[in-house]
């Protein structure tokens, strides 16, 4: 996608009561943002004063856009090649990814490890061995960064020398929480950090179920090591099996009344072990002729 594409999907998302999820779908189906900012209405009540063209305000975005890429993110958009291709699968995918460090069309394959934030002493082991194992056979662990369960995953894969892909509910120049900033650096270094919101976008609310949706579609599978009746790993099962994707229960989580419910639906199985785990995820990958099992 070219700079001034990239700067019109930009300035389109920014125009007043302008849905991102519409934003994608008319992008894609026209297959050129600047092709439907130019058709857009209200193009001057834009966050861009003084422009009232369509050239003029992808021009703008387009400079804001260089210069987050000077400081090393990356942005991509629903119209480029390297946009996660599993990712385009589902409904919520965001209009635009910003990462930082390497892509990689094997996390394709990748599980998902989401649980609670208030973990217990059991929990945060389960997690980091399910991680560490996953890691070990050569499949990316992808979580979510939040205290908790999150970050013994993504700490654990680390460890285990494996690639750790982390989906933040914040822009990607901020960290959250405060206390995870060193982490959130090593795995821009060494794996991939993701967000779907402008670079410095404070937590709220709405930005977490928004980011369990894209790390259900960014992976191949969810995992739920602990979650309690509300929480986004409860979310995060439910939008997985909506997307098609596998969904694995740890055992101890069926103390739940939600997971109990979830374990009868199909593409839902409990398991005990990281054999279990890759004896139902394995036949799911392998026939997949771009990927090759590790």
């Amino acid at each position: 996608m070219s700079a001034t594409e990239r700067g019109a999907l930009l300035a389109l998302l920014r125009l007043p009561e302008r849905s991102w999820q519409g934003v994608a779908d008319e992008v894609e189906s026209a297959g050129s943002a600047l092709a439907v900012l130019g058709q857009a209405p209200g193009g001057q009540q834009s966050l861009f004063p003084g422009d009232s063209d369509p050239d003029a305000l992808a021009g703008s975005a387009e400079e804001e856009i260089a210069g987050w890429e000077r400081q090393g993110l990356r942005f991509l958009t629903v119209l480029d090649p390297d946009y996660p291709a599993q990712l385009l699968a589902v409904h919520q995918r965001p209009p635009f990814l910003l990462v930082r460090g390497r892509l990689d069309r094997g996390d394709a394959r990748s599980v998902a490890v989401v649980g609670t934030r208030k973990a217990s002493d059991r929990g945060l082991r389960m997690a980091a061995d399910l991680a560490a194992d996953l890691a070990r056979a050569g499949i990316p662990v992808v979580s979510g960064l939040a205290a908790g369960i999150d970050t013994a995953a993504l700490r654990a894969a680390l460890e285990a020398g494996g690639r750790a892909v982390a989906v933040i509910g914040t822009g990607i120049r901020r960290s959250y929480p405060p206390e995870n900033a060193a982490l959130q650096e090593q795995i821009a270094r060494e794996g991939l950090l993701v967000s779907q919101f402008l670079p410095d976008a404070p937590p709220a609310k709405a930005s977490f179920p928004m980011r369990n949706a894209v790390m259900s579609g960014y992976s191949a599978a969810t995992a739920v090591v602990e979650a309690p009746d509300h929480s986004g790993a409860r979310m995060q099962a439910r939008l997985a099996l909506q997307h098609g994707r596998q969904v694995f229960l740890l055992e101890p989580v069926l103390e739940n009344d939600w997971a109990r419910e979830c374990a009868r639906r199909p593409n839902t199985t409990v398991v005990r072990t990281i054999e279990d785990v890759l004896a139902h995820l394995r036949p799911a990958l392998v026939t997949d002729k771009d990927l090759v099992w590790a």
